[in-house]
């Protein structure tokens, strides 16, 4: 049976957990979650251990890059079947600090990122978002001080921004972006897919569906604006509420007019009843 993660609540105990690795001289790496952990989840850890020598996960549900508005508290919270997960994935350590732990009295400190995190995507509906992720992610390198951290590439966005964060602050990590983990029919795993309605989860899978088939016909060189206009009138017809279906500079995030302006990433948000889904795609 495979022995349960150290749980670590507070930064002292947390270096502790850490220093015994440390004076062996093992590699680090660095799974941030916010908990409610799926298969893409474990699919993280699963490529950290091929990577480095110890594990930890984080889970920590950050409030501050909830808006008002937005789902905080009642997103999923399941830190007991967490930890039973982690302890079949062998996870060494799991970081798991309160609000108040990470953010004490007199906490005065955020960054502000610029660059992929101003590209009109998902900060043109959440501005309050990457700086959260930005001043989390920040800590929690800081924190652990891993060797690698890895990221699913379904959060795009926020993957280009902690990878620029990193690089600009000259931390000394590298950010791995891991490929999206989905269903059968292509709905990318999201802890928020809990909330989808039997009849909402039958059609949640046409944002994969368009994506795939946008990208297929921008490769064969059809317009891309053609293309794109078609594909947020799918998404229309299935229920959702579009917020954006956008060809991106893969590395950038900048508007592109044509294939040649490429590389390519396709990026679309949408609603469905109460649930806001996100999702990607190469090209």
């Amino acid at each position: 049976m495979p022995r349960s993660p150290i749980i670590a609540r507070t930064v002292p105990a947390l270096r502790k957990a850490l220093l015994p690795f440390r004076r062996k001289g093992q590699r680090i790496a660095l799974v941030p979650t916010m908990g409610a952990l799926h298969e893409g989840h474990l699919t993280l850890v699963k490529e950290a251990r091929k990577r480095a020598d110890r594990v930890v996960v984080s889970i920590f549900v950050n409030p501050t890059q909830f808006a008002a508005n937005e789902d905080f508290g009642s997103y999923p919270r399941t830190f007991a079947s967490d930890v039973a997960a982690l302890t079949e994935a062998k996870a060494d350590v799991v970081w798991a600090p309160t609000a108040k732990a990470m953010y004490p009295e007199g906490f005065a400190t955020r960054i502000a990122p610029e660059g992929a995190a101003l590209a009109g995507l998902e900060d043109k509906f959440r501005p309050h978002f990457f700086g959260g992720v930005a001043t989390v992610v920040a800590k929690l390198f800081t924190q652990v001080a891993p060797d690698v951290a890895l990221f699913g590439q379904k959060d795009y966005q926020q993957l280009q921004v902690v990878t620029q964060m990193a690089k600009d602050l000259d931390l000394p990590l590298k950010v791995i972006g891991v490929p999206t983990v989905r269903e059968k029919d292509g709905l990318a795993l999201s802890s928020r897919n809990a909330y989808l309605s039997q009849q909402e989860r039958a059609r949640a899978p046409v944002l994969a569906r368009v994506l795939k088939t946008a990208a297929k016909r921008i490769k064969q060189n059809e317009p891309l604006e053609m293309v794109l206009e078609e594909g947020r009138a799918e998404i229309a017809r299935a229920g959702f509420a579009l917020d954006y279906l956008e060809a991106r500079h893969a590395v950038t995030l900048a508007p592109i007019a044509a294939r040649k302006d490429g590389p390519i990433r396709l990026l679309v948000a949408a609603k469905i009843g109460k649930t806001r889904l996100i999702d990607n795609l190469g090209v």
